[in-house]
């Protein structure tokens, strides 16, 4: 049985604009500005990045605007078979469907009527060194990571034995004590406080650390800690996908707690469904070792072993085996 929790944390997108593009992968993408870029900001509205060659030629069907063009080698051998009019009018029917740019990949040489034409327009025309191919497998990676969904948790993340552990929880329940116990076992810090979520395009949570807080620690009563000047750089990681939620809880008699752990609990951040384990505390629990089980246990399940279930079906079969000795017993008249 599989329970699974309604969506708590919704996010947002992040909105690109081709300055943003300009300045972030200048030198990257070996970027040279043809024309200008507008003092205005120019919005980038889809992840995906597009060749206009059929534009170019007159077919526009299906052309969906908001897309950054490439003029790759194809493109310019075509516009060079056309005199400067027909350049102009072939570009003329790519600027009409509304681009927010067009690149130019190869540093390939653009004739001087189209760069007047872009000029007069006020619209960016940009060119790079690096081959078209390249050029577009460097601007969708960097799209698609611009455009991921994004949302801040109150919370702490832990890579234990290579599984993110999201600890969440209300504030002072001890999350951060719980991460400094699992850092000084040898396990890495991600995020304390606030962890930044962002949602790949293969559906994968990736958690990593607000800028201004890094990797720091506070621990009520002792203050903020460094935990890489504490413990070294071995104490720490950059980001880790985020696995399993564990949900810290106060003790409450009169919750049903889950014991046996077939019932799979779920929770959803940015439209992924990942585990969640709510975890009871009270005085003298070992939280930190509970926490390595819920790793280790986690991995099991993901190479195809799962304790409970295994456990149940162990259970059936004593009492089919124990059925089937008093059935032959009930008939035995010797």
């Amino acid at each position: 049985m599989k329970a699974t929790n309604a969506p708590r944390w919704g996010g947002t997108v992040g909105t690109v604009t081709v300055q943003q593009i300009y300045r972030d992968l200048k030198e990257t993408l070996l970027l040279e500005l043809l024309v200008g870029l507008p003092d205005e900001p120019v919005p980038v509205k889809a992840s995906d990045v597009h060749r206009p060659g059929m534009a170019l030629m007159g077919f526009a069907e299906n052309f969906l605007p908001g897309r950054i063009q490439v003029f790759g080698e194809s493109e310019m051998a075509f516009l060079s078979t056309l005199d400067s009019p027909g350049q102009c009018a072939a570009v003329e029917l790519v600027l009409s469907l509304k681009p927010p740019a067009i690149f130019v990949a190869m540093d390939q040489t653009v004739p001087e009527a189209v760069v007047n034409l872009a000029r007069e327009r006020s619209f960016p025309l940009v060119r790079s060194a690096l081959p078209a191919t390249e050029f577009m497998a460097e601007m969708t990676r960097h799209l698609e990571k611009s455009f991921a969904p994004r949302t801040e948790v109150h919370g702490t993340l832990v890579d234990v034995y290579g599984v993110g552990l999201l600890f969440t929880g209300r504030s002072g329940i001890g999350k951060s004590e719980c991460a400094m116990d699992l850092i000084e076992r040898g396990h890495r810090l991600v995020a304390d406080d606030i962890v930044e979520l962002t949602r790949t395009v293969d559906d994968v949570l990736i958690g990593r650390y607000r800028d201004v807080l890094r990797h720091h620690l506070e621990i009520r009563g002792v203050g903020v800690i460094d935990v890489q000047a504490l413990f070294g750089i071995r104490s720490i990681r950059m980001q880790k996908r985020v696995e399993v939620e564990v949900q810290l809880q106060e003790w409450d008699d009169s919750v049903d707690y889950e014991r046996i752990g077939s019932a799979n609990r779920y929770t959803e951040i940015l439209g992924v469904n990942i585990p969640q384990v709510v975890l009871p505390l009270f005085p003298g629990k070992n939280i930190t070792v509970i926490s390595e089980v819920i790793a280790l246990n986690f991995m099991l399940k993901i190479y195809g072993y799962d304790a409970a279930e295994v456990l149940n079906e162990r259970i059936l079969d004593t009492m089919r085996t124990s059925n089937r000795l008093q059935e032959y017993l009930d008939q035995d008249r010797e």
